[in-house]
């Protein structure tokens, strides 16, 4: 049922706007930490049962891990880790830049290896949620301030 305003003789729908995405990296970066802070961060896979065997729960609605939450946010409709965009691509490249893994940077600037260096960071063992949504945080605040 869509919502009017009657004007005189006339009437207009109202303004229904969609939920808005994300259109640069630190505002990937902010959607990310949200949604990780929401359903919880995951480690070992982009989220539990990847393949729907068992589950038939949105992915977007389970655990997710740090790729899984930047690709999802960048997603046309915000519920698909698995699809890859030019703007999810941009967010792991920064955020691959920005991490460390056993004292480590990325060693590899393809968009595999990055992708895998983001997530042996949030897979090293007794990585939280907390932890995951604080780097995403800093990344924002300091991808703000280098533009």
């Amino acid at each position: 049922m869509a919502t009017s305003l009657q004007t005189s003789s006339r009437v207009l729908p109202l303004h229904q706007s969609p939920q808005a995405r994300p259109t640069t990296v630190p505002a990937v970066f902010r959607a990310a930490a949200r949604l990780l802070a929401h359903v919880g961060h995951y480690q070992g896979d982009y989220c539990p049962d990847p393949f729907d065997r068992r589950s038939n729960t949105p992915h977007a609605s389970r655990p997710l891990s740090i790729v899984a939450a930047i690709r999802c946010v960048a997603s046309p409709q915000g519920d698909n880790p698995h699809r890859i965009s030019e703007l999810s691509e941009a967010a792991v490249k920064v955020l691959a830049g920005r991490l460390e893994v056993d004292g480590e940077p990325a060693w590899n600037d393809e968009p595999h290896h990055l992708e895998g260096h983001v997530a042996h960071w949030g897979d090293v063992e007794g990585r939280t949620t907390e932890s995951a949504v604080a780097v995403l945080e800093a990344a924002a605040d300091a991808n703000e301030v280098a533009a």
